[in-house]
C-alpha cells in the first residue's frame, strides 16, 4: 500500500471528478459568455433604469446568476489545483484551500443577491 492511501487520500485517479467539473463549467460557460458580450451592446448607451429593467426580466436575472456561480465554481476548481500542486506546505495548503472556499462562496451569495436586488 501506499503513501496516499495511508493518508486517506485516494487512488491517483481520485483527482478525475476534479477534471471532469472543470471541463463542464468551462463549457457551461461558452453560451454564458456568449450572451453576455451579446448583451453588452444592448448595456452600453442604457440609463440605470433601462439597466434594471433588462437584469429584472426573469431569463436574463437567472442567466447572469449562471454567469456569477459556474465561473465562480470554474475559478475555484482552476486554484485549487494550483494551490495542490505549487503549495507545499501542508499548514499553508490547508488554509487557502480553507480561505478559497469560504472567498468563493461569499463572492457568490454577494454577486447572485445583488442581481436579485438590482431585478426587484
Amino acid at each position: 500500500m501506499n503513501s496516499r492511501h495511508l493518508r486517506r487520500m485516494g487512488s491517483a485517479k481520485s483527482g478525475m471528478r476534479h477534471w471532469w467539473h472543470q471541463r463542464l463549467t468551462a463549457i457551461a460557460l461558452i453560451p454564458l459568455m456568449i450572451f453576455f458580450v451579446g448583451l453588452l451592446p444592448q448595456l452600453a448607451d442604457a440609463s440605470y433604469n433601462e439597466f434594471r429593467a433588462l437584469v429584472g426580466h426573469p431569463v436574463v436575472a437567472v442567466l447572469f446568476a449562471l454567469i456569477v456561480g459556474v465561473g465562480l465554481w470554474h475559478m475555484k476548481l482552476g486554484v485549487q489545483v494550483v494551490i495542490e500542486d505549487y503549495i507545499h506546505h501542508e499548514g499553508w495548503k490547508m488554509t487557502l484551500q480553507i480561505l478559497l472556499t469560504l472567498g468563493t462562496g461569499l463572492l457568490m451569495v454577494a454577486g447572485i443577491m445583488s442581481i436579485v436586488l438590482i431585478a426587484v
